[in-house]
């Protein structure tokens, strides 16, 4: 009897094991699993029962919450939902969470630990709870006149503008773009429809792409700004003359045209060839080098003055191959490549000079390089969040400006604006149509690039093109931009077709005379 007793009893403690493992796994290992699923109603129905905290620009929500009769009892609503969808991202029960949506949630759905007061006295007094609010730094004077110029040139691409001072992102748009009110549709079927439609995991030509922070490009001749500020560090000055050959080999295993070989390097060719730099010479002052864009010009300078580890430290103090940036979005990280390859190959190194090979940033990174050289060398941290806010806009936090390198002493810096500003000024300068003319006491600097995707002619995928540069107002530097478009020759703008560097250029224009105009930074 004692013995069945025994094994009844272990059989029960087995059960009573099994069970509490059981109970374990599935609120211990699998709970968060289980509460996050889509298919859990209790958690979505919850979520969808307060209202969530607004998105604002300069005053205005960009993204708010809209009471319904439905049972989820709040919509997300969208403005201007494409023009902003690169920074607010969407909200979605069935896609999760994109953007400041995803980044800033705790504060905008009311679960940050600072707001605990807050719902402990809503849920005493029986009101119902709401979110925070997250005010943005982006000023809708730029952003509008970022979004129209982009649209109306009908280019694929992206837009950043900084302020130098501060680092606060003043615009950011990415084209084609998405419309975050479809994917925060209380039906599941408009969702899915929208998204299929969006091509998300396909094509490479979806709006779903942030090319303003994720996307990484070959960063074209706006390169040389970079090889330019580590010159001027080794001495050379923006009236001294440099190597300009119409034709360079790095490794002088060759002489004379290129041809076919890979291990040349030429200037711009044009439909009699390449071109020489400055015309009946093989040398060009610095400056005229940056204006008219002569490729052979810098890679002589990386190769023969400069070498690798002095280009990449110039590069990493203006923001390449460093930490990863969060603002609070995760940005891609720019790079100039292996350290393997540039250190052992100077075709390599050569090619790097005027942003090709292996280099790739993003349109935040390329404005970046323009904000140090308008403020004085000095890199400010890029940060797109200005204030966070409780229900009641009681200050949570405010962002700090915050120094993220010396890329250039002021001095080198100075040198740089007049290089820069001879490329929108001077008969052989690339982005001309930069130039603010309309508007007494501003100074516009900057440099064009035209990038090589890497495509062949037989795809007839044509280059990238880039704009970055900058505005300074009576002596203060007041906004940089940086514009790409991609795989563009010609687009519309102001109701003519331009070519696509002439665009990247009028576009940037375009943000920086909107911000001044409207007396922004002053």
């Amino acid at each position: 009897m004692n013995k069945q007793v025994r094994r009844l009893a272990i059989a029960l403690g087995v059960l009573f094991a099994l069970i509490f493992v059981n109970l374990n796994w599935v609120q211990v290992v699998r709970g968060s699993d289980y509460r996050n699923h889509v298919g859990n109603r209790r958690v979505l129905l919850a979520e969808y029962a307060n209202a969530r905290g607004q998105i604002i620009v300069d005053g205005t929500a960009v993204a708010r919450s809209t009471k319904t009769d439905d049972e989820l009892k709040y919509l997300r609503v969208y403005p201007k939902g494409p023009e902003y969808s690169a920074v607010t991202g969407y909200y979605s029960y069935v896609y999760d969470k994109s953007g400041i949506e995803r980044y800033e949630d705790p504060v905008l759905s009311g679960s940050d630990k600072r707001l605990f007061g807050k719902r402990l006295a809503d849920l005493l007094t029986g009101r119902d709870p709401k979110g925070g609010s997250v005010e943005l730094t982006l000023d809708k004077d730029a952003q509008d006149a970022a979004y129209q110029a982009m649209t109306k040139a009908g280019a694929r691409g992206a837009v950043v503008a900084l302020d130098p001072s501060t680092g606060a992102i003043l615009a950011a748009v990415s084209t084609p773009a998405f419309d975050p009110n479809q994917l925060a549709s209380h039906d599941a079927a408009v969702q899915s429809d929208y998204w299929e439609s969006m091509k998300q995991d396909t094509d490479p030509n979806t709006p779903m792409i942030n090319r303003a922070f994720s996307q990484l490009y070959p960063a074209g001749s706006t390169f040389k700004v970079i090889v330019s500020a580590a010159a001027l560090k080794e001495g050379v000055k923006p009236t001294q003359k440099v190597f300009a050959p119409r034709y360079y080999w790095p490794d002088q295993l060759g002489s004379g045209p290129c041809g076919n070989n890979g291990g040349c390097i030429h200037n711009f060719t044009t439909a009699s060839g390449p071109e020489e730099c400055q015309p009946g010479s093989d040398q060009a002052t610095l400056t005229f080098a940056l204006a008219k864009s002569c490729n052979t010009a810098f890679a002589a300078l990386a190769v023969d003055k400069l070498g690798y580890d002095k280009l990449a430290e110039q590069a990493q103090l203006f923001g390449f191959d460093g930490d990863q940036l969060q603002i609070p979005l995760t940005v891609a990280r720019s790079t100039i490549g292996s350290s393997d390859l540039l250190q052992n190959d100077n075709v390599a190194l050569g090619q790097t000079a005027f942003g090709q090979r292996d280099v790739r940033v993003t349109p935040l990174q390329d404005a970046m390089i323009s904000a140090a050289v308008a403020n004085g060398g000095t890199l400010m941290q890029p940060y797109l969040v200005n204030k966070l806010l409780g229900p009641n806009l009681s200050q949570l936090s405010v962002t700090t400006p915050n120094v993220l390198s010396q890329a250039v002493d002021a001095d080198q810096a100075l040198q740089l604006q007049q290089m820069m500003r001879a490329v929108v000024t001077a008969p052989e300068g690339t982005g001309r149509g930069a130039n603010i003319t309309d508007i007494p006491g501003v100074v516009v600097g900057g440099k064009t690039g035209t990038a090589d995707t890497g495509f062949t002619s037989a795809e007839n995928v044509e280059p990238d093109n880039w704009f970055t540069g900058y505005a300074i107002a009576n002596d203060r530097p007041r906004i940089a931009v940086a514009v790409v478009i991609e795989n563009s020759n010609e687009l519309k703008l102001g109701g003519a077709v331009q070519s696509s560097d002439q665009a990247s250029s009028q576009v940037a224009r375009a943000v920086m005379e909107a911000y001044l105009k409207a007396g922004r930074g002053d």
